[in-house]
């Protein structure tokens, strides 16, 4: 019943301005070759592995740093497909084709289906949540991306979601929100930087 009745619209590099704000604002002023980020929400796998690409690219001596996704939803169809990690050449369009190249590989001789590289694979925990049961993990995120998922709950709700993600979110860190979710009129203590994009 869930799987029929979540919406799962997703894509790669979805709402690129948030990943320009990653790579452009947060990974050059970590202080140590650590990173930790959840994707809640996170469907059929686009956005983390969206992400792990991006890290890829973006981070010298990539290979050299501690670097985690936590990925969850709570539909376990989506998460089947997120794990497979294989998708159309359609749905690969939004990546660059250099980067294609180089983290994708053919999953069938017509190449009409790609598989990510498990070296990106092998950076993302996907499991099953639902926001409104105990989260499980202690954190701390250094990025939190729920990004068009708050947008199915009545107010009282998204701020008892946000107020969750501040507290497990390290100081300094973001939350990623969708761009039709700003936080405006909610009670919240997170900082405003930009559109859809607030920080402890």
């Amino acid at each position: 019943m869930i799987d029929a009745l979540t919406t799962n619209k997703t894509s790669f590099f979805r709402e690129i301005q948030h990943f320009i704000f990653l790579r452009e604002q947060i990974l050059p002023k970590l202080p140590k070759k650590q990173l930790r980020i959840w994707s809640a929400a996170c469907s059929s796998g686009e956005e983390p592995y969206s992400i792990a690409i991006l890290l890829a690219e973006s981070l010298p001596n990539f290979k050299n740093w501690d670097t985690r996704i936590l990925a969850t939803d709570i539909s376990t169809k989506v998460l089947a497909k997120a794990k497979e990690a294989v998708y159309e050449t359609e749905i690969l369009e939004p990546i660059p084709q250099d980067w294609r190249q180089k983290y994708f590989k053919k999953e069938d001789p017509q190449g009409k289906t790609w598989r990510l590289a498990p070296e990106l694979r092998n950076l993302i925990s996907l499991a099953r949540l639902n926001f409104m049961e105990k989260f499980p993990m202690r954190g701390p995120f250094d990025v939190i991306f729920c990004r068009n998922a708050m947008i199915y709950f009545d107010k009282p709700t998204q701020e008892m979601l946000v107020r969750r993600f501040y507290d497990l979110i390290a100081p300094g860190g973001y939350l990623f929100v969708g761009h039709s979710e700003s936080l405006t009129g909610a009670k919240h203590d997170f900082k405003y930087i930009q559109p859809a994009i607030y920080q402890k």
